[in-house]
């Protein structure tokens, strides 16, 4: 159980943070910026559900917005074994399969894709279509952190699949609206 008591702390007022161990690190540590941007997308997807109407879809979401909190933990724990205790948090597999399972049932619905889709269309499917671009700057980031340090493959695994959920979720948004925006090569020229 979290506590909070005191927001504020001081502890990182010479530009370091504490890890799940004790440990601290510089805030501009590549493990630093991959939890960042966890955290705006979790904000981001925040936004998309003030948009959104369908509960099954705010299931969804809300789901993904408490195992960011548990992934963000997960980049935060130090060491190489990767198994879920009680003591540490850390991706499952079966966290993975859920989204796969998730994204297989929303893309059942939705005629196959014919040109790229650009972002937008209804503010929900906006919302999500933003947040699918964090998770892939967060992915980027926590690879980029895992050449550095050792990250649990599944934590990779989860940020991959999420962006790829966000995007299917943004196209059955759009598929119950006036349908995805799609991209016309060249129309400007």
């Amino acid at each position: 159980m979290v506590k909070l008591n005191k927001i504020y702390t001081r502890t990182g007022d010479g530009g370091e943070t504490g890890l799940v161990d004790g440990s601290r690190v510089a805030k501009s540590d590549p493990r630093m910026a991959a939890i960042g941007d966890v955290d705006e997308a979790n904000c981001a997807i925040g936004a998309a559900l003030l948009h959104l109407d369908d509960e099954g879809h705010r299931a969804m979401l809300a789901r993904i917005q408490n195992e960011l909190f548990d992934l963000g933990a997960d980049l935060a724990s130090p060491g190489e074994d990767f198994e879920p205790s009680d003591s540490e948090l850390r991706m499952t597999a079966a966290q993975i399969e859920r989204l796969e399972a998730e994204i297989d049932q929303l893309n059942a619905a939705l005629d196959p894709l014919t040109s790229f889709i650009l972002p937008g269309g209804d503010p929900a499917a906006a919302q999500l279509h933003l947040a699918r671009a964090i998770v892939r700057r967060a992915e980027r980031a926590a690879v980029a952190a895992g050449h550095e340090v050792a990250l649990n493959p599944r934590a990779l695994a989860y940020l991959n699949r999420l962006s790829d959920h966000l995007f299917v979720l943004a196209r059955a948004v759009n598929a119950g609206a006036d349908g995805d925006i799609l991209w016309r090569p060249g129309a400007t020229r």
